[in-house]
């Protein structure tokens, strides 16, 4: 279970709430009041926590969620007016953790902000969330990698129309991993982390890694990708581990390496 629910996050809080909860670190945006809406220190922010879930071992996976029932309505358009877009926001949305990170969208994610769920690499999201690429209606361009990750046909609708789907589009197009009763994203979206944290460290960072290199390469390609990896996983302390806790009937214990 979640032990803070993130509708329990008030606002006398940072921009974001960073708690690390066991093995896994999830990472609240927190202006409700604002509808979550990107800002240079929030941008900031959740690229210091992304550092932070990288270097320290003890955490595995992350978690990224929006308070107030809704997960983020992308850059906020006042400071916008006045300041341009967040500082460090294009290279936020570029880089991918090298662990895993697991979004739970309640309520809406549009523009930066489903960008910024497809910067993760699985999506939870309550039934009937709105999603969408409506910057177009703004005379903006979606620039946080939105037009290429998601799947063509389904980027060209959303991104001409400016249109706003519900959650349930896109998991037809594999792009929502979960679809969950509203109010249940961030718990299933712990439950996977959990899993995911579970397993040998050195085997989850490498199956992400080859997982994001599929794109534009071929079968023959992948396998030579493949093969060092191969190697250093087979050849780990963690793969002797895996080996002798089955033997002996108990969990393992990873080293992560």
């Amino acid at each position: 279970m979640v032990e803070r629910p993130q509708h329990d996050i008030d606002e006398g809080e940072p921009e974001l709430v960073v708690d690390p909860q066991g093995p896994v670190l999830v990472m609240t945006l927190n202006r409700p009041s604002a509808r979550n809406a990107l800002t240079t220190p929030l941008t900031k922010g959740l690229t210091a926590a992304l550092a932070r879930l990288a270097d320290d071992p003890s955490l595995r996976a992350g978690v990224l969620t929006g308070a107030g029932g809704g997960f983020c309505a992308g850059i906020d358009l006042k400071a916008f007016a006045s300041d341009g877009p967040p500082a460090g926001l294009r290279e936020l949305l570029r880089a991918r953790s090298v662990k895993p990170v697991i979004a739970a969208v309640e309520g809406f994610a549009l523009a930066g902000g489903l960008e910024l769920a497809l910067m993760c690499d699985l999506v939870v999201a309550a039934r009937g969330a709105k999603v969408g690429l409506p910057e177009a209606r703004r005379g903006l361009l979606p620039t946080g990698g939105g037009l290429f990750r998601l799947p063509e046909a389904l980027a060209t609708e959303m991104a001409l129309t400016a249109a706003i789907l519900q959650a349930e589009r896109l998991a037809a197009h594999g792009v929502v991993a979960r679809l969950t009763d509203p109010g249940m994203a961030l718990e299933t979206a712990m439950s996977l982390a959990q899993s995911i944290a579970a397993n040998a460290p050195m085997s989850v960072t490498s199956s992400l890694q080859l997982i994001r290199a599929r794109s534009g390469r071929s079968e023959e390609q992948m396998w030579e990708l493949q093969a060092p990896l191969r190697d250093k996983v087979f050849g780990s302390a963690d793969a002797r581990e895996g080996a002798m806790a089955f033997a002996e009937k108990r969990q393992p214990q990873w080293a992560g390496r």
